[in-house]
């Protein structure tokens, strides 16, 4: 499964043409939204031949089938065929939906991946996932699939809101939660707005293809990697399309990632001390807001369509400890709702 290269560069325009320079594409798309299309095309664009540019409105909001229907009418219209090559230039949407698109035109073409958010880079990045979002279920529809490769350039942060900076911190930080205690430890003493991140990601890239490689299509330990992301899936679910009430996805996880260790701690091994260094940091890293107890049932009526769940059983992965953890914990909606009080509480 794990047949790409993911290429981390400091010099972004050498390494799309060193890519091109052996292989004919009968024609090329750039898939960007406005904001890559104004800060981050520029960027590349000395190193692309010529090309078809699609430009889709940003947002998880715009993650859908309609938005598929309209990449794939303009490829149509013009008259790509199976031997196009298609380029993401862009964040985790981007990313998503493009090879999503790719894989499914003319049942596949080739696509090269630029990922241009910390959070594409650290998560997306790597895997193999790729889907869209089905009525307000994330990720719903989808296939596995790789990219031809990946090239990570960490000069696009400075393209970035600092909020979309923090929001992908949250997967490096769940990267030490769940598979490297001293990479957590490390991660704690990070700036998120002022950091040389060569290293950072190319460490959290090295973690995430180890668990991938190992465990291709999620059956097993590559679960490990949803810490936070069933209750953080579902409250961003839930206020993605409530005006002004958005969260950005690693605001979510963070928000996941102190309810699910609230049920480590209960559950599964996490000690006191684990719990309140975790519900520490996050909390004094993302201010979040709390959420009205009057929406639990219903955020939490979310976390049914998860991916994880077999058998109607909403399916966990927990902590053990910080470094480690372990998959497959069935847990009920009263526990879950305990989580969603702690959570609050914890905020203050």
């Amino acid at each position: 499964m794990e047949n790409h290269r993911t290429e981390v560069t400091t010099d972004i325009q050498k390494s799309i043409k060193q890519f091109l320079s052996d292989k004919k594409y009968s024609q090329i798309a750039v898939i960007v939204d406005e904001n890559t299309e104004e800060h981050c095309l520029p960027l590349v664009l000395d190193a692309l031949p010529e090309h078809f540019l699609i430009s889709i409105p940003s947002g998880e909001e715009n993650k859908t089938l309609s938005t598929c229907e309209s990449i794939w009418m303009a490829l149509t219209e013009a008259g790509f065929d199976r031997k196009g090559l298609i380029i993401n230039l862009g964040g985790g949407v981007i990313g998503d939906m493009g090879g999503f698109v790719a894989s499914t035109y003319k049942r596949g073409m080739q696509f090269l991946n630029i990922p241009t958010t910390l959070l594409s880079q650290v998560d997306a990045s790597v895997g193999g996932k790729l889907g869209i979002d089905f009525h307000g279920f994330k990720n719903h529809i989808g296939v596995f699939n790789e990219p031809q490769n990946v090239l990570i350039y960490t000069g696009f942060y400075e393209t970035l809101p600092k909020e979309e900076l923090r929001s992908g911190f949250a997967e490096v930080i769940k990267h030490g939660l769940i598979y490297d205690a001293a990479y957590w430890k490390e991660v704690k003493n990070i700036d998120p707005f002022n950091h040389d991140w060569t290293d950072i990601v190319a460490h959290s890239i090295e973690i995430k293809k180890k668990v991938v490689t190992e465990d291709p299509f999620e059956s097993g330990l590559r679960k490990i990697l949803n810490f936070g992301h069933t209750i953080g899936h579902a409250i961003e679910s839930y206020f993605l399309e409530i005006p002004g009430e958005r969260l950005l996805h690693g605001e979510a996880i963070a928000l996941g990632m102190i309810a699910e260790a609230f049920l480590s701690h209960k559950l599964t091994g996490l000690t006191k001390e684990e719990l309140d260094e975790i519900t520490s940091y996050l909390v004094k890293t993302y201010q979040p807001k709390s959420i009205d107890p009057k929406l639990f049932e219903e955020i939490l009526r979310l976390t049914t369509q998860d991916k994880k769940n077999e058998g109607g059983v909403v399916q966990f992965s927990l902590l053990k400890n910080i470094g480690e953890c372990t998959i497959n914990i069935p847990i009920g909606i009263p526990d879950m709702v305990d989580s969603l009080f702690y959570l609050n509480q914890a905020i203050g």
